[in-house]
């Protein structure tokens, strides 16, 4: 018997239709009923274009309330979307629109004409839509859990991205999974300043209309726009990786957020130390997470009540998910794999990609980390990028960790460089807060980092390479 449920924006708007679903900065406000209806005329109006049960429907767009309405429309069809990275070049986004067989193409108003030069056939802007007449259609009452819902393509730091195929179930789950660490307030807000075409950004949408629980939705991470939203707008949660987290310190100076602000969700990699003790002395909510595409957000955060005790560590897996570090030999580093509901069952139509990625239901992750003794996760880097140097594994992770520390530097990016005796050497890119020297950093490194893992080159440059979720992308730093 397949698993269903009732699908969940109709049962929100039944359950509280005038509750808020979704808030901007501009003081619009839409609630759950409005959004059921907005989102049903959509599909309607999807009919009529065509669009039905398994169309694949490309979405390019900025976040923005059309944006939901459309994503909420495709499962009203039992349609498929592909969220689209709006960063992307035209040829990243012909690849992905060819690899998962989209048909269509829904676009902000404000990217139509990029969106004009890509290899679809049909192109809507979300004003095409509006203007269209409405087609009766059946739409569903009921989602099926183990149906594709999204596809949603990984970063590609290495070679061609993967369509990572998302079910309702695995957003079902990852949204179980993190009320049943975070906990649910009736005054919960949570804040989205990454984009809904990211993991992070999607599962949050989703994840207000299981709870209830209203968006502040941001079209993009802007540090005053976030730092009003948590001081003045009633936000309790709100997800972020480290450069924003850096910067909100930087803009709250001497004064405190809000006690209702209860998390700060940090995901997108291992966070300096440095910055986490700034945090912790602030007393700045910061929870570290883990999580990738592959499962569908967080699958690994940091409780409540361990946060201070367990600096630097990302938690325990979240309920019901698995997590096991695959270990060579005596090392206690190794590979995270992962398992539970929330996992992704594998890659759009990428047969070798998933025998090499699931073992027996485990995904590798192609992450690094170790468990302490009580079982706490500490994520180290990425398996692609660990720089191995005389035989000697090194983690860029760490060495922008312990430059990080440093208050004239105010960010920094590590990455290998081929090197005939060593086969590989670490070379540090730093972005300065303040004057500083090479050899101060020099200095600075030589009490706090073993020699073979201090950088053997150092370059000043005025930001570093990020993709859209702002994670570092170090296979870019170059000089």
């Amino acid at each position: 018997m397949t698993d269903t449920i009732p699908h969940w924006l109709t049962k929100q708007a039944d359950l509280s239709p005038d509750h808020p679903a979704i808030e901007m900065n501009d003081g619009t406000m839409v609630t759950f009923n409005e959004l059921r209806e907005s989102s049903q005329r959509f599909a309607r109006k999807l009919t009529y274009l065509g669009i039905e049960k398994g169309s694949h429907v490309g979405i390019l767009s900025t976040n923005q309330i059309p944006m939901l309405n459309a994503i909420h429309a495709l499962s009203y069809l039992g349609a498929v979307g592909v969220l689209l990275n709006t960063r992307l070049t035209n040829d990243e986004l012909n690849y992905q629109l060819k690899d998962a067989n989209a048909t269509f193409l829904l676009t902000a108003d404000s990217l139509k004409e990029q969106a004009s030069m890509l290899q679809v056939e049909k192109i809507h802007s979300f004003s095409d839509i509006d203007v269209l007449p409405e087609k009766k259609a059946i739409l569903e009452t009921e989602l099926n859990l183990d149906a594709i819902f999204t596809i949603m393509y990984t970063s590609g730091t290495t070679g061609f991205p993967k369509g990572v195929v998302h079910t309702y179930g695995n957003h079902w789950w990852s949204a179980m999974g993190s009320a049943l660490n975070l906990g649910l307030d009736k005054r919960d807000k949570w804040l989205i300043p990454l984009p809904i075409f990211h993991v992070s950004g999607l599962s949050t949408s989703i994840k207000s209309v299981i709870y209830g629980m209203p968006i502040y939705l941001l079209e993009k991470f802007d540090v005053k726009a976030v730092h009003y939203a948590l001081m003045e707008k009633g936000v309790t949660i709100v997800s972020v990786v480290t450069m924003m987290v850096q910067r909100l310190l930087d803009v709250l100076g001497k004064a405190s957020y809000p006690k209702e602000l209860r998390c700060i969700l940090l995901g997108g990699g291992p966070a300096p130390k440095a910055l986490l003790e700034r945090a912790k002395e602030k007393n700045v909510p910061v929870f570290q997470s883990y999580g990738m595409t592959e499962t569908a957000s967080q699958i690994v955060t940091l409780s409540p009540t361990d946060a201070l005790e367990k600096l630097g560590s990302a938690g325990k897996a979240l309920f019901p998910a698995q997590l096991k570090i695959e270990t060579q030999a005596d090392d206690s580093i190794g590979e995270i794999l992962v398992k539970g509901p929330m996992v992704t069952k594998g890659y759009y139509h990428k047969q070798s990609a998933n025998e090499e990625s699931f073992q027996a239901g485990w995904l590798a992750t192609g992450d690094l980390g170790y468990l302490d003794e009580d079982g706490y996760l500490y994520v180290v880097d990425r398996r692609k990028d660990l720089i191995i140097s005389g035989g000697e594994n090194i983690y860029p992770s760490e060495i922008e960790g312990v430059l990080s520390g440093m208050k004239q530097i105010k960010e920094a990016g590590v990455t290998g460089k081929s090197d005939d005796k060593w086969g590989q050497v670490p070379i540090a890119f730093i972005v300065k807060e303040m004057d500083v020297t090479i050899e101060e950093i020099k200095e600075y490194l030589q009490t706090r980092l073993a020699k073979y893992k201090q950088p053997k080159e150092f370059y000043f440059v005025n930001d570093l390479p990020r993709n859209a979720s702002n994670k570092l992308v170090r296979n870019k730093l170059n000089h």
